[in-house]
């Protein structure tokens, strides 16, 4: 029987691996793994891989249990370890929050923007086992900023960045307005001809081919004490897409499906992503979230964050030319 059912599942290869009995969570797993295309090669390694689902599991169980305002589920994560986890996250944060002027505030309360559907924002990427979200955030805003200049939405390399981009550290984390910087004096060459692959490399910049432009960029001011939470991060919104970090680290993010996320999310930023958009559910304000962890990842790749979570406020930036 235990041969049968995973014949079905394609997966008689790790029949060795299983106990006599199969459990209740080595089934959930075989299905998991069938499901994200996971192979070990060893019995010690399916085990392990095994224990660190079943906690993950947990984690998602208790968070669906409080029926909250968003909900997570299995993901390409689900059989990770933390630290695992944690190498994809490499936003370096210097712990000071921005202090740029304040923006002036033209939102309405029952307004809402999705740079998705005016066709600024190109498709979900996948940063792979690489910690440069930092560069797949820089490249979301300055692509959706030349959209709106030249009615032309065209992906730029994040490869560039990881490997020219000396401020920053590559697959080991950095900083969009660094990026931005960099970019003021390396325009970005398309992602065609300066493919992504998932390790920092020589830098092969080619200036004949560098059409992202940058000039300047703006950081995203706090919220006054008088101001709605989000407002600044609204206003800066209206002008493209923005640069944010946020801190990733907890469970409601990693396995985050669907909802808003209106708890469990710190401040300790450690993750850049874009902001593409804000609207309002049922009195719950959020921004739309582009992640970088391909479209399989969350809501086809997309999250919904409210105002006051994961310090989505505290480190924006966005390019102004």
């Amino acid at each position: 029987m235990k041969f049968a059912t995973l014949a079905a599942l394609g997966l008689v290869n790790v029949n060795a691996f299983l106990s006599d009995r199969i459990t209740e969570n080595e089934m959930a797993y075989m299905k998991y793994v069938t499901e994200w295309n996971k192979s070990y090669g060893t019995k010690a390694e399916f085990a392990f891989r095994l224990a660190e689902f079943e906690k993950n599991m947990a984690k998602i169980a208790e968070h669906n249990a409080k029926n909250g305002g968003s909900k997570v589920g299995l993901n390409q994560f689900a059989d990770w370890t933390e630290a695992e986890y944690k190498n994809l996250l490499g936003f370096k944060w210097n712990g000071v929050a921005n202090e740029a002027a304040p923006l002036e505030v033209q939102v309405e309360d029952d307004e809402s923007l999705d740079w998705r559907t005016k066709g600024a924002v190109t498709p979900v990427k996948n940063q792979g086992a690489c910690g440069s979200c930092w560069a797949f955030s820089t490249t979301g805003s300055v692509e959706g900023k030349m959209f709106l200049t030249t009615g032309n939405l065209q992906a730029f390399s994040e490869q560039q960045l990881v490997d020219c981009s000396k401020q920053n550290n590559g697959c080991g984390g950095g900083l969009m307005d660094y990026a931005f910087t960099y970019i003021e004096s390396n325009p970005l060459m398309l992602e065609s001809d300066y493919p992504y692959t998932a390790r920092e490399g020589t830098c092969k910049y080619d200036e004949a081919k560098g059409l992202g432009k940058v000039k300047g960029f703006k950081d995203v001011p706090q919220d006054g004490h008088a101001a709605p939470q989000g407002a600044q991060l609204r206003a800066a919104l209206k002008t493209g897409p923005v640069s944010v970090a946020v801190e990733a680290d907890q469970s409601v993010f990693q396995f985050y499906t669907s909802g808003v996320i209106t708890e469990g999310c710190g401040e300790q930023l450690d993750h850049g992503v874009l902001a593409v958009g804000f609207g309002n559910d049922a009195g719950q304000d959020y921004f739309i979230v582009k992640n970088s962890w391909g479209p399989n990842w969350g809501d086809q790749g997309y999250l919904k964050i409210a105002p006051g979570q994961c310090g989505i406020t505290m480190a924006a930036s966005y390019p102004t030319e």
